[in-house]
């Protein structure tokens, strides 16, 4: 009865993994969506509203197309514009049996597509995987979707949208206004304290060198990591993202080359920190602690 009981338990287990990874799959053929969209919809408004504000009424050659969105247009090819059919927007799938190419005019299809649908099925796999099908799973699962999308839109445009990072700040207090990861008085302080915190350190730093260390995006994004996982993984999330940070810096100066005044967006870091913390925070700074022989 034992053994049919864990053959069962293994059964679901696997079926469980499955379905989230043709589900994750699909949010992560959304997500490039997003990221492609989302920031260049908000240059389209911003133009428009900077016309209005300036009583500059465009004529017909230099319209601001405000129209572009996540919905509208339907998927096309940049390149022709031939409308995208179902079968080619397969995650991952048609990308290797169109071999990288539009079917229309050959043109060259950036890896990164597929690259992010695999990332976003691996990473909620292993969210279900640790967490389980069940509340925490599930949020943990938006939680890392918004950190995918936003970590790609500032790698593109260093720009962490609102409409992202305030809903996943808000977002983390109602989950832990039920203690789902933290108590709620840790995740009103950790958004409190994680916004103010960077704060700080950009008015620091422009008084000092009279210049802007990081956009008002990154207050917001610590924010939310702080209300996700309470103001007690803060000092870990922005040492980790320090660390990924000076490792990434230094390895794309020393391998690919980068010019080292070239700003690099810091959101990617808080992202990945932040990711690292939520699923093995306590543990890292147990074994932190244990090798430091303060506890």
């Amino acid at each position: 009865m034992g053994e049919h009981n864990a053959i069962d338990a293994y059964s679901l287990l696997m079926l469980s993994l499955a379905g989230t990874l043709i589900v994750s799959l699909a949010i992560g053929s959304f997500l490039n969506v997003v990221i492609y969209r989302l920031p260049l919809s908000m240059f389209a408004q911003w133009k428009a509203e900077c016309k209005e504000f300036l009583n500059d009424h465009p004529d017909n050659g230099n319209e601001v197309d405000t129209q572009f969105n996540i919905a509208f247009p339907s998927s096309h090819c940049p390149s022709c514009k031939a409308p995208i059919r179902a079968w080619q927007n397969i995650p991952v799938f048609s990308y290797l049996i169109l071999k990288g190419r539009c079917h229309s005019c050959n043109t060259s299809i950036s890896i990164r597509y597929p690259i992010v649908e695999m990332v976003t099925g691996i990473l909620s796999v292993f969210c279900i995987f640790s967490l389980g099908l069940n509340e925490s799973g599930g949020f943990a699962l938006l939680f890392t979707w918004c950190l995918i999308a936003l970590t790609m839109i500032d790698i593109d445009h260093q720009l962490l949208p609102d409409s992202i990072t305030l809903p996943l700040m808000w977002g983390g207090i109602v989950v832990n206004s039920f203690g789902i990861f933290t108590d709620i008085h840790s995740a009103v302080y950790g958004a409190i304290a994680g916004y103010l915190v960077l704060w700080c350190v950009f008015w620091l730093f422009k008084l000092i060198t009279g210049k802007e260390g990081m956009g008002f995006g990154d207050f917001k994004l610590l924010a939310a990591l702080g209300a996700w996982m309470g103001w007690q993984m803060l000092p870990l999330i922005i040492i980790l993202s320090s660390f990924v940070g000076a490792v990434i810096g230094i390895a794309g100066i020393v391998i690919a080359g980068r010019d080292k005044n070239v700003p690099i967006p810091f959101g990617p870091y808080l992202a990945i920190a932040g990711w690292m913390a939520f699923f093995w925070g306590e543990s890292i700074t147990e074994i932190y602690l244990s090798y430091a022989k303060i506890s």
